[in-house]
């Protein structure tokens, strides 16, 4: 396994041109996760110590972070991230902060889920990064208050102990705690600024609140489904496709390139559990002139199954939601869209339920997962 590459110390100052011209970063194996942290899912910063530069909300804005060298306002320089106001000492004597001190922000994770990374992004904080961070979790049921999580019987559980980061940098950690979570505490040490952050991880669903809904869509990132593979991610991640709600624009869906050949582009899918669909929705709302021109939906059951065609291959139409009531309804534990010959669609739902095995499988991986 190759190790995680790491950053640390000062950035070069801003110099002109391209403010990412000497950014550092890495391709990190965890990123094939879905962000636990999306906004789309409900993430939110619930709660921080200290905003005084800029706030917290900007940690899970989805673009990565902008800099305009000359927006300066009341308070100083304007971040586009989390930043906190520099710690002092107790007296002239001991001007500088304790080993202790540190600034602190409270993430609700947009569905609670199975942390297998993490990344700590001081873009453009050059020499205004926190020196070390530490990042710990907790699962609490229900919608918590900030002061509900700051309790002292709160038991909370370290994915990342307190690290060196490195300004102007993308800083990755794995993680290697199989434990389901719903919040996360991140913790900068002793003061700085972090421009954004995102928690990669598997989604864990409430088994409960499943079978209560009856008829759910089995594929949703929300719901627990997975994208496992795709054939091109030129343009936008396949993941879009299973995203709450419909698409708001074009590359909030997923388009691939242009195809050269006789050959068609797809995406594979692990359903929450084994389940029966019953309905299709295919949108490709705002795929205008790229929308896919034909799809078709498969269904295996278990890894070794054979692929059954559900829903043949059908005619789209650009920026429509189509919808279709199988005659059947279809078991198994994964889906596959193929797209002809190319270009997009942005959703993806399937409507069913689970049945009698995959309602035990799911009970027992979130009871073994501390749910």
């Amino acid at each position: 396994m190759t190790a995680t590459p790491r950053f640390t110390g000062d950035a070069n100052p801003y110099g002109g041109g391209d403010p990412y011209a000497d950014y550092r970063t890495a391709d990190f194996p965890f990123t094939q996760h879905a962000n636990l942290a999306d906004r789309r899912l409900g993430a939110g910063v619930v709660a921080a110590n200290d905003e005084f530069f800029a706030q917290r909300e900007n940690l899970l804005v989805p673009e990565r972070a902008e800099f305009d060298p000359e927006h300066f306002g009341h308070k100083g320089k304007v971040m586009d991230g989390w930043e906190t106001r520099r710690r002092r000492g107790a007296s002239a004597d001991h001007p500088w902060p304790t080993a202790d001190d540190h600034d602190w922000a409270l993430i609700r994770l947009g569905a609670p889920g199975v942390v297998r990374g993490v990344v700590v992004d001081t873009a453009h904080f050059r020499g205004n990064y926190p020196q070390a961070v530490s990042v710990e979790a907790t699962c609490v049921p229900g919608s918590p208050s900030p002061e509900e999580l700051l309790a002292d019987d709160v038991k909370w559980t370290t994915l990342v102990p307190r690290t060196p980061v490195g300004g102007h940098a993308a800083n990755g950690f794995e993680v290697a705690v199989e434990q389901r979570f719903t919040h996360l505490r991140v913790n900068q040490h002793p003061d700085g600024g972090i421009a954004r952050l995102r928690v990669y991880g598997e989604v864990v669903p409430d088994p409960k609140w499943l079978s209560v809904l009856g008829t759910f869509d089995v594929v949703a990132l929300e719901n627990g489904g997975r994208v496992e593979d795709a054939s091109n991610l030129f343009y936008s991640p396949a993941t879009n496709t299973i995203q709450p709600g419909r698409s708001r624009k074009m590359d909030d869906g997923w388009e691939t390139r242009r195809r050269r050949d006789q050959g068609n582009d797809w995406i594979r899918y692990q359903l929450v559990a084994r389940s029966q669909i019953r309905a299709v929705e295919i949108d490709t709302a705002y795929l205008k002139g790229n929308s896919a021109g034909w799809a078709s939906v498969s269904v295996k059951d278990g890894e070794d199954g054979e692929w059954v065609e559900v829903l043949p291959r059908t005619r789209m139409q650009p920026d429509t939601n189509h919808r279709f009531v199988l005659p059947a309804p279809a078991v198994g534990t994964h889906a596959r869209v193929d797209i002809f010959p190319d270009g997009g669609i942005s959703r993806l739902r399937l409507f069913g339920s689970l049945t009698e095995e995959g309602t035990a499988r799911l009970a027992a991986r979130h009871q073994e997962l501390g749910g």
